[in-house]
């Protein structure tokens, strides 16, 4: 990467925008900034000092919002938690009068969570503001995408060829759309497991590289990692399995499917998990398990992102 490198997005809406270089950027520059979160004593920067930063969570939130909170205090910066529900928008006033209002406050970036798909970039028209997307419904989540990345990149050094299954709940998970762009995007080799019923239609025509299976035994011994997806039944996964005993079956990983794996396997997961479900504790405990990495490397990324959208020098998404 060129040493006169200027991040080129004013926005972080998803991973689909982003090339390849501004994705190792990201990647590289969190890597400066673990140093900062692993330090005994004092773990901030003032690179952001005298900015300020709206946290605007209309969804339940504890990995993403924390993360995001601890990143902005690490960089100094002054922060606003939007509490939506506390808010006018319960009274009725709509979510470009709510974006106005605080455009009013001059902040430097808001980081929003949003159940509508699109959201964020009916914000980013209405705002001077750059905008985070912490997860808008079922399009995209980045910084979780963003983080797994760096998480297997400091297990595996490179992504190209880099084989890696993300089983589940595909249908409803933004978390697969944003790390099928970034995987991809980086050379690595995707393979998507899940019920047909949990498989939407057209992925190949979006992702022709990627794979497509609905048998966890018959990939596993193939991956270099495993990412495993939380069934969200409160968005209707419920509706798309005969049962919840029969998606344990097929495709819980468990102790046994684990012997199974490469002995170097890495195992991932987005979280929350549930337990028993998608993932027993004896896996999810296990020394191939880098979930609370995952949690850890989430700090650097996030700060790694809100650094460089304070940074950019121009007006792209």
């Amino acid at each position: 990467m060129p040493e006169r490198y200027i991040f080129p997005h004013r926005h972080l809406l998803g991973i689909e925008p982003l090339a390849p270089e501004d994705i190792l950027a990201i990647l590289d520059q969190a890597a400066a900034f673990e140093e900062v979160c692993e330090r005994p004593e004092i773990k901030i920067v003032p690179a952001l000092r005298k900015r300020l930063i709206v946290n605007l969570f209309f969804e339940n939130s504890t990995r993403t919002r924390n993360s995001f909170e601890i990143a902005e205090k690490r960089l100094s910066a002054e922060i606003i938690n939007f509490d939506a529900d506390a808010s006018s928008l319960s009274k009725g006033e709509t979510l470009i009068d709510t974006a106005k209002n605080l455009e009013a406050m001059h902040p430097d970036l808001v980081v929003m969570r949003h159940c509508a798909p699109g959201a964020h970039v009916l914000l980013a028209r209405h705002m001077s503001a750059s905008i985070v997307n912490a997860g808008d419904g079922a399009h995209e989540h980045p910084t979780q995408a963003l983080l797994d990345a760096y998480t297997l990149r400091k297990r595996f050094g490179s992504f190209d060829g880099l084989r890696v299954a993300i089983v589940g709940d595909i249908r409803h998970s933004r978390v697969v759309r944003s790390n099928l762009w970034l995987l991809t995007k980086l050379g690595a080799r995707v393979t998507l497991v899940g019920p047909p019923t949990l498989m939407p239609e057209g992925l190949t025509a979006t992702w022709p590289s990627i794979r497509i299976s609905h048998s966890l035994d018959e990939v596993l011994s193939e991956q270099d990692a495993v990412m495993m997806l939380r069934c969200q039944f409160e968005r209707g996964t419920g509706a798309f399995i005969p049962g919840q005993g029969e998606y344990v079956r097929f495709y819980q990983l468990n102790a046994e499917r684990l012997k199974r794996c490469r002995p170097d396997v890495a195992i991932l997961h987005p979280g929350p998990i549930n337990r028993g479900v998608e993932i027993t504790s004896e896996v999810a405990d296990s020394p191939n398990s880098l979930i609370l990495d995952q949690v850890t490397n989430g700090v650097p990324v996030r700060m790694a992102v809100m650094y460089l959208l304070c940074n950019a020098r121009n007006e792209k998404a």
